[in-house]
């Protein structure tokens, strides 16, 4: 779907597998994670990450409706969605540059 958008992606199977990502080099102009995780869940993540980029925008995609253990300030997305609501979302906290 973020290819779809416009987006280059990266992946990573996992938190640590992104931080490690990031140690080499690789800088993201947006984290899109799953909150539930082997190991550290999304939010960990980002918070970790914002300690290395302090201004990256941060998607948080939850199965839980109720987003349960998510931090109020970070943005979330509740699976299911629609490519339309990924793209909405996105535009509000990383608008693409053409």
């Amino acid at each position: 779907m973020l290819n779809d958008l416009g987006y280059d992606v990266v992946e990573a199977g996992s938190a640590e597998e992104a931080l490690q990502l990031i140690e080499g080099g690789v800088v993201p102009a947006i984290l899109v994670t799953d909150h539930l995780m082997p190991g550290m869940n999304g939010e960990e993540l980002a918070r970790s990450l914002r300690t290395r980029l302090p201004e990256i925008p941060v998607l948080i995609v939850s199965g839980y409706a109720e987003a349960e253990g998510i931090a109020p300030d970070l943005p979330r997305l509740t699976k299911p969605f629609r490519n339309a609501e990924l793209a909405d979302r996105l535009e509000r906290i990383h608008p693409l540059q053409p």
